[in-house]
């Protein structure tokens, strides 16, 4: 099936037949505003009774709009408010609108369609746009960082453009991913990552976003069965709306600082410790190493980071069309020098109705550009580690060497410094300028969804939802040819490209029945789902030049070197088909029941383990009708309670259970017979027996709202059992494959809490404060990792860091939470209370020191996890907070690890430096092992300081403006030493991380 040729065909007619313009004679005018306190509301529905002629308030509640010259009465509702009925005067007409006792019939977005707020049976939070976190958000999921319980957004520093760790309820799998299933206006999308692009969730426009609702629990996330395990984030886009055309302008201009760096030690300090180990050694091989100069090298790599983001929107209606077209550019650099993201976005939006509302049409196309400059972030390490006493530009070599850097070189055989030492630190700045990495990155994604009600059967409604994500990246990471990195082969080029395409096909039946008789209505939901994920990857080989015989003159370049491009393209694809069914019925408007389940068949199992099911069950208990229907204090009071089973196919590769055979390429794996080179098949792991790893989620919860929902919130406890984990485990030596394999073995355990409130403690005309908080515990424990238990099994090693050969520092065990930190017991002196450099604990009494000395301590993950945020709002000001925290959460400080004195006497002959970690322990050399580096890393973090003013009207009333203000990163609480003690990896490394920025922004926003 070709599905952008069906897509178009059935999108454009749309356009066509929906143009034909209303005779419209009579102008209606009037102001909405709040009962209570008198303030205007913006985007209330202003409707002409018995038509579809209709417009929304501005921001400062004034609306008009053309009305037939017989038409009698408007309709005015707003959500969260009764619908009032006005008829139509000679005057301006204005009308106070009266808050409706709860938001419960505030629709949300769930699997499948909506659901009223008041009706839901699953744990799932909805954050509308005006909740979004305000400030710079460069990427869509940083929108919710601190407003959902339960849910972790950690962005992985401070790069243009740069992704998030996303975890719902501490995620449910060891090797597979952990990152929850992304639907984007009803079209799942893949989660993995495509060249060219560090984050595919920054190619989605912020501003287009209307609302995500976050699914948490099994029985809201079920219907997606397979890929459900870890949550569901659906993002709607905004919509139009039928009436006179209105146009949003908006604009940000932003600065991002460096607020803190790394504690290394200052050129003093390097000469002061080498001077003195020259004087009590009596070797001046150092010493006469040491520069004149006083370099901070961290400074010399950061920039302050000018971002400028500018939308603008048009929404309303042409005709009969309801539509919005947005158009959208954002040039954001990174704080580290040579960093650049740029972002080209535009959406539509099509949702007309035809014959007399019984087909509801919903298009919606969004396409981006964006285009990243990747700086070299190995930066960032080296500006920790070259030596300060070394100036940034080698005045000696007169140009003739690495581009005028000064780099660490060795003597040739005639006495001369002249090429680069190996495996020395490398000049910061060298490695940032002579390097050019750049991409670009176009993605299409849209559907269109049809849904007709029947109009011989009413209750009856057919559903179409055809969908496209296309996207394609590319890019060339060239190194230059005078650079240290690369001066042995003349510079290096490389270009690569790579193509994703998925494709959806959703058919399915909705019938709706009230029965009156028995007091009860229900629902029931039946389709089928098809979708198709197809990657055209192309083989580009890097290629460079061969070594450069005069190295004196570097443009001399001799010929490329290089192999051919075997095969120009191959195209991994896997398919998945599933069937779905839903039922909900609801009882005297008290006894609510949901139950689901979901067919999936994967291609990325055998025939005999392909297909996978996934029921769900929930049940909630209106108390607030059975107990307090007739109190006024009590607004809401629910009882829910769920189970459900869902799957995990993903970050198992789409073949892992056939046997297959991978061809060399690199000389390091060839077979050489003279001066050929011959490649060979080398077999892969693989696993026949290969299926689903599933998730059983039990949860219960609490919805409650008091005093016209003025107090309100929801508690809910959860317990989910992943069986048969995709995980990986080691290889009996002498296997003919890789050293691990990825099977079906083992079990884990993850259950919690989540606490949320909301508060408006104060509610005036001129005054009102909102505050909310979020609280969620969460506990992981691995409860089985071996299909036959073996006594002497010691668990999975993880965990990699930086420094010796094949350290690693984290376990997968038995008992224990995911990474737990694998450490020996450090040994300290009673008088200064410092470490003792190689000496830990004897653990088991043996006498002897080794791996089985090494225990188990503490844990990356957070125990707890808090959001808080408030908004006080006094006439045309506003001014809101955010802040978020971990607590519990532990971290290895990797660059204290390797802070001794070797790193600045480097043994191959040039000078490093360190930490000031080193000024503290004294360390000739280090102790990766320790757990001295295992540091508390709990924190607050104050995320966002907004303040905003309403202007009013300009223009001759012709426009209102809005103007805000906002820092971001303001400040961190905490004992961590290191960087940063919030990490985007979920095992708790704390290496080469990229700063966070302070970002101070200022935004107009021009409603027209």
């Amino acid at each position: 099936m070709n599905f952008k040729r069906l897509f178009m065909m059935l999108a454009l007619p749309l356009v066509l037949v929906s143009l034909p313009a209303l005779a419209q004679d009579k102008v209606v005018t009037g102001m909405v505003t709040d009962l209570k306190d008198g303030k205007p509301i913006a985007g209330a529905s202003v409707l002409v009774k018995g038509t579809n002629i209709g417009t929304q308030t501005k921001a400062d509640g004034s609306f008009s709009l053309n009305a037939p010259s017989n038409a009698t009465t408007i309709v005015i509702s707003y959500v969260g408010y009764t619908t009032q009925e006005l008829l139509i005067g000679s005057g301006g007409m204005n009308v106070s609108l009266v808050q409706s006792a709860s938001t419960l019939n505030d629709v949300v977005v769930v699997a499948y369609g909506t659901r009223k707020k008041g009706d839901l049976t699953g744990s799932v939070t909805s954050v509308t746009a005006k909740d979004f976190q305000k400030g710079v958000n460069n990427s869509s999921e940083q929108l919710l960082q601190g407003k959902v319980a339960g849910l972790q957004v950690t962005s992985g520093g401070g790069s243009a453009g740069g992704g998030s760790k996303i975890r719902i309820r501490g995620g449910a799998s060891l090797n597979a991913s952990n990152d929850p299933l992304i639907v984007i206006d009803g079209v799942p999308v893949e989660s993995n990552g495509l060249p060219g692009s560090a984050n595919l969730l920054n190619t989605i426009n912020p501003n287009d976003i209307e609302s995500m609702s976050v699914l948490k629990d099994a029985s809201a996330t079920a219907l997606y069965g397979s890929r459900a395990s870890n949550g569901v984030i659906i993002i709607t886009t905004k919509k139009g709306a039928k009436g006179k055309v209105k146009f949003n302008f908006n604009t940000t201009t932003s600065a991002g600082v460096v607020g803190k760096t790394v504690g290394v030690l200052n050129a003093g300090q390097i000469r002061t410790i080498i001077n003195n180990d020259a004087a009590a050694t009596g070797i001046n091989t150092y010493k006469d190493l040491l520069g004149d100069a006083n370099t901070n090298w961290q400074d010399q790599i950061y920039q302050t980071a000018m971002g400028y983001d500018n939308n603008i929107s048009a929404s309303g209606s042409i005709g009969n069309l309801p539509f919005r077209a947005s158009l959208g550019y954002l040039n954001q650099d990174g704080i580290l020098k040579t960093n650049n993201f740029k972002r080209l976005t535009s959406s539509l939006s099509l949702t007309p109705k035809f014959f007399d509302d019984h087909l509801a049409v919903n298009l919606v196309v969004k396409g981006s550009q964006t285009k990243n400059v990747f700086a070299d972030e190995g930066a960032i390490g080296s500006a920790i580690y070259f030596d300060p006493t070394q100036p940034v530009y080698d005045q000696k070599n007169e140009g003739y060497y690495y581009g005028g850097y000064f780099e660490w070189r060795q003597l040739n055989h005639q006495g001369v410094f002249d090429s680069a030492i190996d495996l020395a630190n490398r000049n910061p700045l060298g490695l940032l300028n002579l390097r050019n990495n750049t991409s670009t990155v176009n993605r299409l994604i849209g559907n269109i969804q049809l849904d007709y009600k029947l109009h011989f059967f009413p209750d009856l409604h057919v559903m179409v939802n055809l969908g496209l994500d296309d996207a394609k990246g590319s890019g060339n990471d060239n190194i230059d040819s005078v650079s240290a990195t690369n001066y042995k082969t003349g510079g290096r080029k490389t270009y690569y490209q790579q193509k994703k395409q998925n494709t959806l096909a959703d058919v399915s039946l909705f019938y709706a029945k009230e029965l009156k008789s028995l007091n009860t209505k229900f629902d029931l939901l039946v389709g089928h789902s098809y979708q198709d994920f197809v990657t055209d990857v192309f083989n580009y080989p890097s290629f460079s030049y061969r070594p450069i015989a005069d190295f004196n003159h570097p443009e001399k370049k001799d010929t490329i070197a290089g192999t051919e491009q075997t095969f120009y393209t191959d195209k991994p694809e896997y398919r998945l088909e599933s069937y779905l069914s839903r039922l909900n019925v609801t009882i005297a408007n008290k006894f609510l029941l949901t139950a689901s389940i979901r067919r999936d068949a994967s291609s990325k199992f055998s025939k005999d383990n392909r297909v996978g099911y996934f029921p769900a069950f929930a049940g909630a208990w209106k108390l607030k009708e059975e107990f307090f229907k007739n109190t006024t204090i009590v607004s809401d009071l629910k009882l829910r309670l769920g189970w459900g089973v869902t799957g995990q196919q993903d970050g198992i590769g789409y073949y892992s259970y056939l046997p297959r055979y991978t061809r060399s390429f690199n000389t390091g794996a060839q077979y050489q017979f003279g001066d050929a080179f011959y490649s060979y098949l080398r077999p892969e792991g693989y696993d026949a027996n290969l299926k689903w790893e599933t998730t059983t989620t039990s949860n219960i919860g609490l919805d409650f709202g008091f005093l016209n929902n003025r107090i309100s919130g929801s508690l809910d406890f959860y317990k989910k059992k992943t069986k048969d984990l995709l995980s990986q485990v080691p290889v009996a030596p002498g296997a003919n494959f890789v050293n691990l394999l990825t099977i079906n073995v083992g079990n884990m355990e993850v259950k919690g809490f989540e606490f949320t409130l909301n508060t408006t403690p104060v509610k005036g005309p001129n005054l009102s404060w909102d505050l909310g908080f979020n609280i969620s515990y969460n506990k992981s424990t691995i409860t089985n990792l071996l299909q036959n238990q073996d006594p002497n099994f010691k668990g999975i090693d993880v965990s990699g860091i930086g420094g010796g050969t094949g350290n690693n520092i984290g376990k997968f065990a038995v008992g224990y939470a995911p990474y737990i930190f694998n450490v020996y017991k450090q040994v300290y002196d009673k008088q200064t209370g410092k470490p003792i450099e190689g000496l830990y604990e004897d653990i088991n009494r043996d006498g002897i020191i080794n791996d089985d000395d090494r225990y188990y301590y503490k844990k990356p993950a957070p125990d707890v996890i808090l959001g808080i945020n408030t908004q006080v709002n006094y006439k045309q000001f506003s001014l809101g907070l955010s802040a978020h925290a971990y607590l519990g959460n532990y971290m290895y400080n990797n660059f204290n690890s390797g802070a001794t004195l070797r790193s600045i006497k480097n043994p191959i002959n040039f000078i490093g430096n360190t930490g000031v970690n080193y000024l503290e322990t004294g360390f000739s050399n280090a102790q990766f092992l320790s757990d001295y580096y295992v540091e508390n890393a709990s924190f607050l973090r104050l995320d966002n300081i907004n303040l905003g003013y309403n202007v009013g009207k300009i223009f001759n009333n012709k426009a209102s403006l809005r103007i805000a203000g906002s820092i971001q990163n303001v400040f961190v609480i905490s004992k961590y030493s290191g960087l940063d003690p919030e990490n985007a990896s979920d095992t708790g490394v704390d290496g080469n991380i990229y700063p966070r920025p302070h970002t101070y922004s200022l935004g107009l926003n021009l409603d027209f």
